[in-house]
């Protein structure tokens, strides 16, 4: 029988005993030692991750939780041979036309990244914005991540999972749509650009990802030059995370599967070092928040099948990351994310029509400071609402 795509409901469920496991292992850790005061500069500071373990066996409310996810519209759609898991909201009652709007994360994290952000995108009149700038809003979980299903076959890059999103909003009902993202979804949101211009309005991303380049050097500005060594300096010191993914995933996967805590410590050192915390990772994430995503994680099993994009992305041709997107760009580069391109790279590697620079907020943006972020996009894509009845 042909592999006909579906829309289904889908309700998120935890068993008791899944719980009950999780604490027995987070009370029978295993801990190491580390220097005194040795802080963060060597991965993950003990006393906190200590400190979060606890709070995690003996006080976090995951019922409450995932009954707060809950409240988010949740669905199955089979795409591509996998069940794809999508947050799909549809937009309050406006005067203009809706534009379908996509929404792709990254790793650490899963929809969580964007949970904040969907009731203002859908409904901006409940939130102090125009009524005509809302949106009907999917945001799936990438394949291996969250509820969605992990390849059984060799893990999909950036590009594939490009290829499933495109079908995923022709089942969802959508034939031309915005796409935005940040960290792999910002990849993600790329490929979709530079593979289905034909139904792409316009994209929007929070970074540029990684530099490739393979030009001559002189046809560079210096401020792109700059920026390339400052991320090559940037891999040496914080980059050991990718290498691991990109090269050995399975070896940690065994670990991270295993132990919760060291499943804590891999993720709260992303959030810790790559949010606008100022070091403090309690500035933009509760302890509810630091978990719910985590638990997400460990409930799923999916720690080992994030990692392997990575190794599918490292293998992606050169060529193909040399491609310019013509599809119109937009840019917000938060001042406090990690890698931040200047705005002649943009402008080289994508027909960048809007590029602003918000004054706070890190890698995680639409979950650090949602409305800024729900701003950017209304801001970006009004120009483009017209296309939806073009």
């Amino acid at each position: 029988m042909p592999d006909t795509p579906h829309v289904d409901p889908f309700t998120l469920k935890t068993e008791p005993a899944a719980l009950e496991d999780l604490r027995a292992r987070l009370r029978a850790t295993r801990w190491p030692d580390a220097p005194e005061d040795a802080g963060w500069s060597l991965g993950t500071d003990l006393d906190y991750l200590r400190e979060l373990v606890g709070y995690w066996a003996d006080g976090f409310d995951w019922s409450a939780q995932e009954a707060a996810l809950a409240r988010l519209p949740h669905f199955r759609v089979r795409v591509g041979g996998l069940g794809i898991h999508v947050v799909h909201a549809r937009a309050a009652a406006t005067a203009g036309p809706v534009l379908p709007l996509v929404l792709t994360h990254g790793w650490p994290d899963s929809f969580w990244r964007y949970s904040k952000v969907v009731p203002l995108l859908t409904d901006p009149g409940a939130h102090g914005a125009d009524p005509a700038d809302a949106f009907d809003v999917a945001v799936p979980d990438l394949p291996g991540y969250g509820y969605s299903d992990r390849p059984t076959g060799p893990p999909l890059n950036s590009i594939a999972v490009a290829g499933l999103w495109a079908e995923l909003m022709d089942v969802l009902g959508y034939p031309r749509f915005g796409a935005a993202g940040g960290d792999i979804g910002s990849h993600v949101s790329r490929y979709l650009a530079l593979d289905h211009p034909d139904r792409v309005v316009a994209v929007h991303r929070t970074d540029a990802g990684l530099p490739v380049y393979t030009g001559p050097p002189e046809d560079l500005t210096p401020e792109e030059r700059a920026w390339i060594d400052s991320t090559a300096a940037w891999s040496v010191t914080e980059g050991a995370y990718g290498a691991m993914h990109r090269t050995k995933p399975q070896t940690a996967a065994f670990g991270l599967t295993d132990s919760p805590a060291g499943l804590a410590a891999w993720i709260l050192e992303k959030l810790q070092a790559w949010s606008d915390c100022g070091g403090d990772v309690e500035r933009r994430f509760t302890k509810d928040e630091i978990l719910t995503n985590i638990t997400l994680y460990w409930l799923t099993g999916t720690i080992g099948s994030s990692m392997r994009m990575y190794k599918a992305n490292g293998a992606i041709p050169p060529a193909q990351l040399a491609r310019r997107v013509e599809v119109p760009s937009g840019f917000s580069i938060f001042r406090g994310d990690v890698v931040r391109p200047p705005r002649a790279w943009l402008e080289r590697t994508a027909n960048a029509v809007r590029i602003t620079e918000p004054p706070s907020g890190g890698h995680f943006a639409p979950f650090e400071e949602p409305e800024l972020y729900a701003e950017e996009l209304r801001a970006f894509f009004r120009p483009y609402r017209a296309a939806m009845t073009a």
